[in-house]
């Protein structure tokens, strides 16, 4: 897989809603009623962390789930491309970006919305031929009036800010022509995953939906 062919497939994911809802999840039988509430509100495209045990197994699950694209976040090393591809994930995100790990991906035709942090990271996947990436962690980093900046002088690349993103601030970064989408975990929080509140989680991710962009 190219660069620019990942950067495509990643847009086409980015562009499907204002928001990626980032998931942690420790269970996975919350795996399946999880995306279903979240692609029903009308977020389908799912970043599933490999923070906890069962995250390749709740991404097996997703993955089988009408309607959803499943991707597998904090990508970290080429064993973790292996294993997400294996799982069934459409596409990868990471923190950071590595020619190790952007090699893995390209040889194991998973898009990456790989991390950057400041505009020499944003210039150096630029120079590989990737167009889209994940800001991050966006708020830390300055948030929008950050990202505003980065994109007045590096317009051809386009971001998916992530990191201490909420309702509150989305609509500042989804008004950005360089912008198209966020990632944020506030559409499934840890107490209505645990307690299976789903109505719950589809109302969130249904208001998110709904953002301006």
């Amino acid at each position: 897989m190219t660069p620019a062919h990942a950067s495509d497939l990643t847009a086409q994911v980015c562009d499907l809603a204002p928001v990626i809802p980032v998931l942690v999840v420790k269970d996975a039988a919350h795996a399946t009623p999880l995306a279903t509430a979240l692609i029903a509100g009308g977020l389908p495209a799912l970043e599933v962390t490999l923070r906890t045990p069962a995250a390749l197994d709740v991404i097996r699950e997703m993955a089988q789930v009408d309607g959803g694209v499943v991707g597998a976040g904090t990508l970290l090393t080429e064993q973790d491309v292996i294993n997400a591809k294996e799982a069934g994930a459409s596409f990868g995100v990471s923190p950071g970006a590595t020619d190790r790990l952007l090699d893995a991906c390209e040889a194991n035709d998973l898009p990456l919305l790989a991390g950057a942090a400041t505009a020499s990271e944003a210039m150096a996947l630029l120079a590989r031929g990737y167009t889209v990436a994940k800001f991050f962690p966006a708020e830390a980093n300055g948030g929008a009036k950050a990202l505003k900046a980065i994109g007045a002088p590096i317009p051809q690349v386009s971001f998916c800010p992530t990191g201490g993103v909420s309702l509150a601030n989305a609509r500042d970064y989804l008004s950005l022509p360089n912008v198209r989408c966020v990632g944020g975990s506030w559409v499934a929080p840890s107490d209505k995953v645990e307690t299976g509140d789903w109505d719950g989680i589809t109302a969130l991710a249904a208001e998110a939906s709904n953002l301006p962009r």
